[in-house]
């Protein structure tokens, strides 16, 4: 290709047809006398570029709405697709912007939607794209504040958003809006395919042919029809479902609105009902301080552990709470939480029955759970929500709804499913041995911690008083890459304990890796493996797998000292809660925990541990600030006071040095 061949078919009409000016809109701008002397240029001229983007003139003073979205992908005229997204929970996000843009309209406000697209961790495993995914997450809450920012006469803002890293990143961003009302707008769930397998379940088709455990055919056809539906997060509670349930129990999000099936009625419904409520809030000077409170928090926290939620939210809740400047949850509150709250919903990925999560939405989802929740008492029903009643006002609603009746007449309609088959009581849950969802497992290996969804270890594994017990020879791995080749090449066998390193924020900047979860869970013998690291977990893993293992390798912890025949010993009480992770020397040369740490303390770190040498610049700056922000445990957020004071003591003392 040359420029004389690209040129070659002009057509000289193109350039006859050009103009070089037009009339303009129609209209005059609707301005007073004194408005026009008195108000800052950059509000006026806000109005003349609407104008020149197709608005009524007339109605540019009635006040604006700020729509932030990570809608993503292109379409045509129509609705065909032009250009993919990087995944379907943005690629439909315009049918939610258009309908809530719709009704701003009918009540007589200028809506303006803003776009920071998200990335998919599920395209992203086992790629140096999962280097980015974590990070991106407050790259993008802060272009979004900056957005909302940009638009000074913004009476309120409403959020739009989906899955893994953008919900976080739109909730985050809306949390640090104190003054202003805002709300969020979950974007729902992808349709089960009638014969297909989920989304989480689909991305082991690789590993599960690579051991003749799944046909060639069976698997390009299970990977195509995964996605009945072209919007919404996964069909399981992964990050994604988890998200918008957190964002409907922090009572930020209208009452039942988590997990709504994409692309149908209903879920069109939740953007108009939140449009209308954030305007409400609006006019009954109701803020975002008003409803994300320490004890919408900790309602949040509850809600999480009743539906047996991701542990990323281990991360992004106390970055939202830390972005609305509230109590920032520790590890023991979670602990506490976890012990206090049973799990009730049977959903995929740990069941037991693995039901897809609009399943969950038809069977009452947030709300139907929180009716249970609040007969414990475990709920504060006196915070405000963004529906502009509490938090108890909306559950009395929900449980005389005739939504309520209506969607569990078609859940039995259509699934032919009962209401207690997806939500369970109490009395049911504990009659089915259904345990509490986390654990947080301490020892030689993890000082500092580490996280385990001790609900979803397969029960089979687990002894008859309920505790976890797994003593075995370690096999060390530099990184994820060299852990799923292990896998796929026979390298690993029933009765394994592998430790993969160098995962965390330092070495990959906290990569997920489903890869080596999705492939225990789904490998024949893969529920007898346990697998250790510092790295983190998507939300739809499950088994034996012990994350966010603290210190990190990088940063001289533990973890990084093991070596390939090192015995180590884990043990999980998935009714106590509580659990230990420890090194107890070789098979010739037993120790104790004490000694076991002794001896990791004066090794030296595994040579084959160093950063991932295609972790960019970008994720280097990202960890090394969320690190001097307190790290993991305080949701890798940007404390800009400790930055600054980190800094300026820096550079105090490169002065005194080069005096």
């Amino acid at each position: 290709m040359a420029v004389k061949n690209l040129f070659e078919n002009d057509a000289s009409d193109l350039i006859l047809k050009s103009r070089t000016h037009a009339d303009g809109p129609e209209g005059v701008l609707p301005l007073t006398p004194e408005a026009l002397r008195n108000s800052p240029s950059g509000n006026i001229f806000g109005m003349t570029i609407d104008a020149g983007m197709g608005w009524d003139p007339s109605t540019l003073a009635n006040g604006d709405v700020m729509m932030i979205s990570t809608y993503g992908g292109l379409k045509k005229d129509d609705g065909t697709t032009a250009a993919v997204g990087l995944h379907p929970g943005h690629f439909e996000l315009d049918g939610l912007l258009t309908e809530a843009a719709n009704t701003l309209k009918s009540m007589g406000y200028v809506p303006s939607a803003a776009y920071v697209t998200d990335p998919c961790d599920g395209r992203t495993q086992g790629t140096t794209g999962m280097f980015d995914s974590l990070p991106y997450r407050n790259d993008a809450a802060q272009v979004m504040r900056r957005l909302i920012r940009s638009l000074p006469t913004r009476k309120a803002v409403i959020g739009v958003a989906s899955c893994d890293k953008g919900l976080p990143a739109t909730l985050m961003a809306l949390a640090s809006m104190h003054d202003l009302p805002t709300i969020m707008i979950p974007g729902g769930a992808t349709l089960m395919p009638n014969n297909g397998e989920d989304l989480g379940t689909v991305q082991t088709i690789s590993v599960r042919y690579a051991n003749d455990e799944l046909s060639y055919d069976r698997a390009v056809r299970l990977g195509c029809m995964a996605c009945a539906s072209g919007g919404g997060g996964c069909q399981f509670l992964g990050t994604a479902g988890t998200s918008q349930v957190i964002a409907e129990g922090l009572g930020f999000s209208i009452t039942h609105s988590a997990l709504a099936p994409s692309g149908e009625p209903i879920w069109y419904d939740v953007a108009k009902k939140s449009a209308i409520a954030a305007m409400g809030m609006y006019k009954a000077g109701i803020t975002t301080k008003d409803v994300i409170t320490d004890k919408a928090i900790e309602n949040a926290m509850v809600i999480h552990a009743a539906f047996g939620g991701s542990t990323n939210l281990l991360i992004h809740l106390p970055a939202i709470a830390f972005m609305a400047g509230c109590r920032v949850p520790t590890v023991h509150d979670w602990a506490r939480i976890n012990k206090e709250v049973p799990r009730l919903v049977s959903v995929l990925p740990m069941g037991p029955i693995n039901y897809p999560t609009v399943d969950v939405f038809m069977a009452g989802g947030v709300p139907e759970v929180m009716l249970h929740l609040r007969k414990m008492g475990l709920l504060h029903e006196d915070v405000m929500t963004v529906t502009g009643s509490t938090l108890g006002e909306n559950l009395d609603w929900w449980e005389q709804s005739q939504r309520r009746v209506a969607c569990r007449n078609r859940l039995k309609e259509i699934d032919n499913l009962n209401v207690d088959d997806v939500i369970f009581s109490p009395e049911q849950a504990k009659a089915k041995g259904i345990g509490s969802t986390i654990t947080f497992p301490t020892g030689n290996i993890a000082p500092e911690g580490s996280v385990v969804k001790s609900t979803a270890i397969d029960p089979s594994v687990i002894g008859p008083d309920h505790i976890f017990r797994h003593t075995a020879k370690v096999k060390c791995y530099p990184s994820e890459k060299a852990a799923i080749t292990a896998l796929k090449n026979d390298g690993v066998q029933a009765g394994d304990i592998m430790v993969v390193m160098a995962g965390g924020p330092l070495g990959t900047g906290m990569e997920e890796t489903y890869q080596l979860t999705s492939a225990l869970k789904h490998l024949s013998f893969g529920k007898h493996v346990s697998l250790i690291t510092d790295a983190r977990f998507s939300g739809v893993s499950t088994g034996a797998c012990f994350g966010h293992v603290g210190p990190e390798a990088l940063a001289g912890g533990p973890i990084g000292k093991l070596r390939d025949g090192d015995v180590v010993e884990i043990i999980v009480d998935t009714v106590k809660l509580e659990g230990s992770l420890n090194f107890i020397g070789t098979e010739d040369h037993k120790l104790t925990y004490e000694e076991g740490a002794k001896v990791l303390a004066e090794r030296e770190t595994n040579p084959a541990v160093r950063p991932d040498p295609d972790l960019p610049d970008d994720t280097r700056l990202w960890a090394a600030l969320q690190d001097v922000s307190g790290g993991t445990w305080r949701g890798t957020v940007y404390d800009v006071d400790k930055i600054i004071e980190t800094l300026k003591a820096g550079k105090e003392a490169l002065a005194k040095k080069n005096k």
